[in-house]
């Protein structure tokens, strides 16, 4: 079964008319988009918007052929004028099949949005899921009869659809991801690029023909990342989003809690609403055990937290018990640490803080932390993958 993207974007398009934002500034060229719309093997078209004639042309392909026109979600803005020989646009009712005389069945998928999601099977057998913007399935069986051999949806306005897909194994190993439906609040370029292999999907450019099911190798999902950067850089935002498509996450806060601190609660709040409400929370230090059993995915926010925990059980705030098998205590347990990093079985993202970059601590034990920290980074970024440093909100890979 052969897929051709008429178009990746947004219902308004990339860049959108009249937005004067930056990443619609520089969405030219072969990083525009125009709405999406699918055509599947020249005889089945999801969703019909402005252009498609022009569009199946520069791609190669033609309209003539197309024996079924479906949409997938209500079409805001003026009418788009039916081609001529193309048969009527409309909507399978949720959970109903069609038969196509090209032998292609389509069954409705319901959604948690309005619109509809369309299970497209191929006379082969391949099978292909197509996704509306801003929606994600709902009502899956549990597991899946098979998983799908391609899988086309809006991966960056809702990853929690990829999640829940994954969490009934209508995703599998074997499953390509294509993010379509992309808006002005997906990164431009590499960023995107990045993002989106982190959930194991990828975008490609308008007009691109893909084969469902064709062998591909799987893409390399870094098993084991650390994110850096200074206060409020958006590094815990970061770490989070790479985690987001998994159904399943252990959400560890090594910072715990402190009784009466009510800016301490304020922050643990907002964490806590920006996580999928399916991800647990662990809040303790104890990391090792953790990263040596098996289980989901872990997100440990943080290491700098992590630390100063670990100095405070050697007593190594004060200089004599530093000196008298404080420093001993502590790096024998940062090597625990380190080792465990690298023996986990477990996808692991971490966070810690960059604080060698400003201003040096008056103190002797300011200047212990920091110095400790750092040590502390560099053992912990070796045994990653992928190093990544966020600065302002945004993203440098510094390793992978």
């Amino acid at each position: 079964m052969e897929l051709t993207l008429l178009g990746t974007g947004a219902p308004d398009g990339l860049p959108r008319p009249e937005c004067p934002c930056a990443a619609c500034a520089t969405a030219r060229g072969p990083r525009s988009r125009a709405a999406t719309a699918v055509l599947v093997d020249d005889a089945l078209l999801l969703d019909l918007t402005p252009g498609a004639v022009f569009a199946a042309a520069r791609a190669g392909h033609s309209l003539t052929g197309v024996r079924q026109v479906l949409l997938t979600h209500p079409h805001d803005g003026p009418a788009v004028e039916l081609p001529a020989g193309l048969p009527p646009a409309g909507r399978v009712p949720d959970g109903r099949e069609l038969t196509l005389i090209s032998g292609h069945r389509v069954r409705a998928v319901p959604m948690d949005a309005p619109g509809t999601g369309y299970e497209v099977t191929a006379p082969e057998g391949v099978r292909l899921l197509y996704l509306p913007p801003g929606a994600a399935p709902s009502g899956l069986a549990d597991p899946a009869p098979q998983p799908y051999d391609m899988v086309v949806g809006d991966v960056v306005g809702r990853p929690d659809a990829v999640a829940r897909l994954r969490a009934v194994e209508a995703i599998g190993p074997t499953t390509e991801i294509i993010a379509v439906h992309l808006d002005h609040d997906a990164p431009p370029g590499g960023e995107l690029d990045r993002r989106l292999a982190a959930a194991g999907a990828r975008a490609v450019p308008d007009g691109t023909t893909l084969v469902v099911g064709e062998y591909h190798a799987a893409l390399e999902v870094p098993r084991r990342t650390l994110v850096t950067g200074g206060a409020r850089s958006g590094k815990s935002v970061e770490a989070e989003r790479r985690l987001e498509t998994f159904p399943e996450v252990v959400y560890v806060a090594t910072g715990g809690r402190r009784e009466g601190d009510a800016e301490w609660a304020a922050r643990i709040g907002l964490h806590r609403e920006r996580r999928p409400a399916a991800w647990r929370t662990e809040e303790t230090c104890e990391l090792v055990e953790l990263l040596e059993s098996d289980g989901p995915p872990l997100l440990i926010d943080c290491l700098s937290l992590w630390l100063t925990d670990a100095m405070d059980r050697v007593g190594a705030w004060d200089d004599a018990a530093w000196a008298d098998g404080g420093e001993s205590a502590l790096r024998e347990r940062t090597a625990e640490l380190v080792a465990a990093v690298r023996g986990t079985r477990r996808s692991v993202v971490a966070v810690t803080n960059e604080t060698g970059s400003g201003v040096v601590p008056a103190t002797a034990a300011g200047r212990r932390f920091r110095d400790e920290l750092g040590r502390l980074n560099a053992a912990f970024a070796d045994e990653c993958e992928q190093v990544l440093l966020v600065v302002a909100g945004q993203v440098l890979a510094l390793r992978g």
